[in-house]
């Protein structure tokens, strides 16, 4: 049987971007991106709830992103989910869930300057097109 982890998030990066490297010498970018969802009550109340996203990156593309991201921009981030866990020096079990990202899109706020490198795809490290409507499937 087929299975699928697949993710796509737009929205704002919280914080500059941390690059670190591997004992093996590999880049990998960590940053947070906030998603917003506006809705209304049954009482007829209007609430926004934010969720927050744990982005990771790796190679080029973690280069790419530490290099051309920053607090604020929005950008598209599409990959898969990793869930991991460790035991801290409590010994309590921890748990992160990760977007392990293998595109990035750096999209366009009003009035900003477009950037080099506007569409940048993780594991070939290659740049592509800009990201069209039709290209988001909601």
């Amino acid at each position: 049987m087929a299975s699928l982890n697949k993710v796509m998030i737009i929205g704002n990066v919280g914080s500059d971007p941390e690059m670190r490297f591997t004992p093996n010498g590999r880049p990998v970018t960590s940053f947070r991106v906030a998603t917003n969802r506006v809705y209304v009550t049954p009482e007829g109340e209007r609430k926004e709830e934010t969720e927050w996203f744990a982005v990771v990156t790796w190679n080029k593309l973690a280069e790419q992103c530490n290099q051309f991201l920053t607090k604020g921009r929005l950008v598209y981030a599409e990959g898969r989910l990793r869930t991991r866990m460790w035991e801290g020096q409590d010994n309590q079990k921890h748990y992160r869930t990760e977007v392990i990202a293998n595109r990035v899109s750096f999209l366009e706020k009003r009035g900003a300057a477009p950037l080099p490198a506007e569409d940048i795809k993780g594991q070939e490290g290659e740049a592509g097109g800009d990201l069209e409507p039709d290209d988001i499937p909601f």
